[in-house]
């Protein structure tokens, strides 16, 4: 555990901390998670307590069947006996934020899978100017402008509605981190429109995508995203941010139009 908080988890968005912590920092981190919740498993990190507000918990009895599986949510009204119909309801309105949907007998359509994290939440700086204007979320709502760009491939194009849908989120809509979430990750996401990127070729730029980068929070994107995906990204990533002389090398000529 010293090891993980220390290096973070190549491929997952567990970072490395070395840098943040000191050696006993860490050290009581990993002392404290051990003692608190794998040995003693204190009453504060248990749900359902009334030490966390859950008094007479009983009295959401009704529910339980759903919140452990036992009934499947999507079991037609009709099917439902009346006490289950009340638990039913009872677990839409006050478990479902935290057991999820349960368990289902059909799964239904796949959703389109989009990151989220506090605080975003659909929440967009841009569409509340007035409130922006006032606030301390105004030095992020620029960021939050992606690049208007003409004639991109169809490569390109696809390239760009992966990375505003995926690495936007931390990266910004302009590719320079400097987003809300960007500035909060600890070390910030790589300001792509840098000096520092310029000289990054299309291979590397690939095998980060693919592989992340271990110690910080760029998380593996090789079980998300397919190789095809992938290369869409680093072609829009080196028009729209970074445009070194190797991506410049293999654009047509102006005569070749």
């Amino acid at each position: 555990m010293i090891t993980a908080v220390n290096q973070g988890k190549a491929g997952t968005a567990m970072m490395g901390f070395a840098s943040i912590l000191n050696k006993e920092e860490i050290e009581a981190v990993v002392d404290f998670v051990r003692k608190e919740f794998m040995m003693d498993k204190k009453i504060n990190t248990k749900y359902h307590t009334v030490e966390n507000g859950w008094e007479n918990h009983e009295r959401y009895a009704s529910a339980f069947p759903f919140a452990l599986n036992e009934v499947p949510l999507d079991r037609p009204w009709d099917k439902l006996t009346a006490q289950q119909q009340q638990g039913k309801r009872l677990f839409m309105a006050g478990c479902v934020t935290c057991h999820d949907r349960a368990r289902v007998e059909s799964e239904g359509a796949v959703w389109e899978s989009r990151p989220l994290s506090y605080p975003r939440n659909n929440y967009s700086h841009k569409t509340l100017p007035e409130v922006d204007a006032k606030s301390g979320a105004t030095p992020y709502s620029v960021h939050e402008i992606a690049p208007v760009l003409l004639s991109l491939t169809e490569q390109e194009k696809q390239g760009e509605q992966l990375f505003q849908q995926n690495c936007a989120f931390c990266h910004s809509e302009d590719g320079t981190g400097k987003n809300w979430i960007g500035s909060f990750l600890e070390p910030h996401p790589r300001d792509l429109t840098g000096k520092s990127m310029k000289s990054i070729t299309a291979q590397r730029l690939s095998q980060v995508i693919r592989d992340g980068l271990p110690g910080t929070t760029m998380s593996a994107w090789k079980s998300v995203l397919n190789e095809s995906q992938i290369q869409a990204i680093v072609k829009y990533v080196m028009k729209a941010f970074i445009q070194n002389e190797e991506f410049k090398n293999e654009q047509p000529s102006a005569a070749n139009h």
